[in-house]
This record gives structure tokens, sequence and C-alpha cells, in this order.
């Protein structure tokens, strides 16, 4: 992939829309990997040798400078439309594959409602999403999830290490507000409960800081919110707690590659009132495995600044590659 994968981003646009956006935050990543592909010796300025064509808006840019804050999405439907019908009329790829070997990037919830609008983005072309819910529309085989990853002040200074397992005292931790279905079971059965090694609740006492509380913890729950993304689940890895997924229809990211049942925990929805009796059953020497394993792995999640090889930015790419391979131009109807 190194030698071979080029990718051509498109000129036109100006900022703060297009070629620009956060780099810090729980939506970071989108600006992140905008300024990481300008630079990026992946980056082709020649058309005619690229494999992929990066379309550089971002959704939060969408949102802070087009939307109104009414219901009325169209001014960013027509934003993304019209941006696409310019490189249509100046370059011949988007028509040569309609849109198929054509890229878009979104941390942001409302990506995949917005690639809707336009439908040979939506059914075509290879979505990137932190929202990667496949009851939504989500293709494993065509889309490419990205993991959401939270940066106070875009850098992970502070949020990588943790203690060694032998001195986690916590079983099994949480805390967040009840935002969804999925929370508000999780809440309901295990909310401030006072068995042994059980910490969930809604908001921590105050002067209890919740990265602390990551690192005193054997297993972290990363339940979804509002949507299935969720930063839980990259902090756990950073500070060497075991995720537990409690997610309906996510699809986990980098699983081309990296198997996720050695490093982390699934519990279906309807399985929450059994979560203290699930990790209880795990042995000791697994989840030393499994921690251990998160520890391995969670050099494909870190953000760094400029990219190094095997870090998030390469796992990115190299499922955009993996999707692009699958990609036949002259298939496409």
């Amino acid at each position: 992939m190194e030698k071979r994968f080029r990718i051509y981003v498109y000129e036109e646009g100006d900022p703060p829309i297009f070629h620009n956006a956060p780099c810090y935050g729980i939506l970071g990543l989108e600006g992140i990997f905008i300024n990481d592909m300008e630079i990026s010796g992946f980056r082709t300025m020649d058309p005619e040798k690229a494999h992929v064509y990066f379309l550089p808006f971002s959704i939060i840019t969408l949102i802070n400078y087009v939307f109104t804050g009414t219901a009325n999405w169209e001014p960013m439907y027509n934003t993304v439309r019209d941006y696409i019908n310019v490189i249509n009329q100046k370059y011949p790829y988007w028509n040569r594959s309609l849109g198929a070997d054509h890229l878009m990037f979104a941390c942001h919830d409302w990506g995949p409602a917005i690639s809707r609008s336009i439908p040979h983005l939506y059914k075509n072309s290879i979505r990137a999403l932190c929202n990667a819910n496949t009851s939504e529309g989500f293709k494993l085989s065509r889309d490419v999830s990205l993991p959401e990853i939270y940066l106070p002040h875009g850098t992970t200074e502070g949020l990588l290490g943790g203690p060694s397992p032998s001195v986690r005292t916590i079983l099994v931790f949480f805390s967040g507000g009840v935002h969804g279905y999925i929370r508000e079971v999780l809440l309901k059965h295990w909310e401030n409960k006072t068995e042994d090694g059980v910490k969930i609740q809604k908001y921590l006492p105050k002067g209890e800081n919740y990265y602390t509380q990551v690192r005193k913890s054997k297993y972290c729950i990363c339940a979804s919110g509002w949507e299935v993304a969720s930063p839980r689940m990259v902090e756990a890895l950073y500070m060497g707690c075991v995720p537990v997924l409690v997610k309906d229809d996510y699809a986990k990211p980098f699983s081309d590659v990296l198997n996720w049942d050695t490093f982390s925990v699934d519990i279906p929805t309807r399985r929450i009132p059994q979560l203290k009796d699930i990790l209880m059953a795990i042995p000791q020497r697994k989840y030393i495995r499994l921690q251990r394993n998160g520890v391995r792995v969670r050099r494909h999640f870190v953000v760094n600044l400029p990219p190094k090889r095997y870090d998030v930015f390469h796992m990115i790419l190299h499922s955009i590659w993996l999707r692009r391979l699958d990609i036949h131009i002259r298939d496409i109807k």
C-alpha cells in the first residue's frame, strides 16, 4: 500500500467549509485527517495517478457555517451537491465511476444523512464514518468505520498509558448521561448499585476524575449513545482498560485486520442485566490476555502529529485501500 496507493485531494473549494475543520474535541478526527491528507506522501498532485479522489468537505464546518439551526437541511445538501457538480464539470473522474472511487470523511453523526442526499455518494462512494451503523445503510464491503477519538486539546498528551491489571480495583466502570435506549437500560439496571467492583453512574461525584476511574478499572463500558459511535472505546484502549462494547448494529473499526474478540468483550443489549455475571465468569488468565492485547493494538488507534506507520491515520488509509481494491470502474453502471 505505501508504495502504490495514491489519493488525489480536490483543490476546489475554500475554507472554512472545505479543506478545513477543527482538530480537537470529540470530532477532531475530521480536521486531523483533512490536514494530514494535505501534506501526506499518499497524496498525488496528478489525478491521473490517483486510485481514490478525496472530497475535502467537513460535516462539522457545514453545520457551523451553513446549517441555519432549523429542520431545513437543504442548504447543507445543496452545498455538497454544488461541490460535486463543480468537480464533475471540471474533471472526468466522478462520471467515470459514478463516484465509486471517491471518498468522503465524516465523524459527525449527521454524515450518513447528508451523504444520503446525493444518491451516487450514498450508494457508490467510499464513506469513512464514525457513525458506522449497519442498520442505517453502512456497508461493510464499501464503507470504512472510523474510531471516534476524543482529543480535548488536539493531541493524545495525558491520554496514553495506565497501571498494570494487578492494581486495578474496579471490575467495571461507566459514567455518562442517558443518551439513547441502550444507556437507559444500562443505568436502569446498574446505576449506583453497591455491588463490589461495579461503578456505573450518570455523573461522577465532584472531585473524581473520569480518566482516573478508567485507569482504576479492569473493564470499561462502551455503550452507544444517541448513535453507535463513542470515544469511550478508544479511551479504554488508550488507558489499558478492556472495552466492553454494548452496541447494536455497530461495524467495528479496522475489523478487516484486527480481531476484536482478542482485546474486547461484546455484550448484547438484552444481556445488560447479566453484565456483572458475564464479566466475573471471564477467567483471570483470559482477562490478562485481553488487557495485554489491548495494549498491543493501541498504537493502531493513536493520533500522531505528523502520522507514523501503523497509527490511526495509516489504519484508515489501509481500510480505504482494501475497499478500493474491490472496485472495478468499468463495472459501475
